[in-house]
């Protein structure tokens, strides 16, 4: 056998060292083990509602999304909702979907997130074009940024027409939720008691609007950060508190240096975890 010179033998080990995949993506069940798309699909189809956590600057979130979507639609009628979309803002969101105001429109009319064109505008153009209903689960911002000053009594001041664009008050509330004693941890002394109740009126009202939009039967796909369906807590909560009888898959996006393992932090974060490479470029 004839022998390659050491020069051409280094280079060989080189290049191949650069011929290993290179995922920028694994997914994982709760436990750890990784699990292949087409088996998390075939459990998520069963599902009543599909909770997609996060992380809003993310492409391979937001690129998941959407795959899922689409995918799930091929056995199920769907019904999507988003936590970017407030909820006094249905109605402008309503008429882009029946054709019936322009993107210009929709733009002037709703609040809509900064990187809504890239990440957001394919989910709700693929529930248009798909006759798919969206609602806007979301509490309107200046609601939640009054309880996370003055508590939820701070509520009692808005109108009856405002108050049609959140949960129903007044709402559960259970600090001890890990969620939500979190928040005040890693705020490290600068969070209030009412912090954690701003995330909760948050968390309250999207369960509220995912049930009201709910169509028993189909499959209800809601996007949302991370954080507001992590652990099973959160808008989760909120939901089973209402009809504990609901069949719910969560998804959740975590970021590590080396994917090939799933960090024991990020275990059970969720029914599956996507879990990216750190040095993913952001959208923001």
């Amino acid at each position: 056998m004839k022998k390659l010179p050491l020069l051409h033998f280094s280079l060989l080990i080189f290049l191949g060292s650069f011929a290993q995949n290179k995922p920028a993506y694994v997914l994982y069940k709760a436990n750890g083990k990784k699990v292949s798309y087409k088996k998390m699909m075939k459990q998520l189809v069963q599902k009543d509602i599909v909770m997609i956590g996060e992380f809003h600057n993310n492409p391979i979130s937001h690129w998941m999304e959407l795959e899922i979507t689409k995918d799930c639609k091929e056995t199920r009628n769907l019904v999507l909702g988003a936590e970017m979309f407030e909820q006094d803002n249905q109605a402008p969101l309503d008429l882009y979907l029946q054709g019936k105001l322009s993107a210009k429109g929709l733009d002037s009319m709703a609040r809509l997130w900064k990187n809504y064109p890239t990440d957001y505008a394919p989910l709700v153009n693929y529930a248009k074009e798909n006759n798919i209903p969206f609602a806007a689960t979301n509490i309107p911002r200046r609601y939640a940024a009054m309880v996370s000053k003055g508590g939820f009594e701070a509520l009692d001041t808005i109108s009856a027409k405002e108050k049609t664009w959140i949960a129903p008050l007044p709402v559960k509330y259970d600090a001890e939720l890990p969620g939500y004693k979190n928040m005040l941890t890693m705020m490290a002394g600068h969070g209030t008691p009412n912090m954690p109740k701003a995330q909760a009126i948050k968390d309250a009202t999207m369960a509220y609007f995912i049930l009201k939009y709910f169509v028993p039967g189909s499959l209800f796909i809601h996007y949302n950060g991370s954080y507001h369906s992590e652990n099973h807590d959160g808008i989760v909560w909120y939901l089973k508190q209402a009809k504990p009888e609901l069949n719910i898959a969560t998804i959740t996006t975590v970021s590590q240096k080396d994917i090939k393992h799933l960090l024991a932090e990020n275990k059970n974060k969720a029914d599956f975890i996507i879990c990216v490479d750190e040095d993913m470029t952001a959208t923001y």
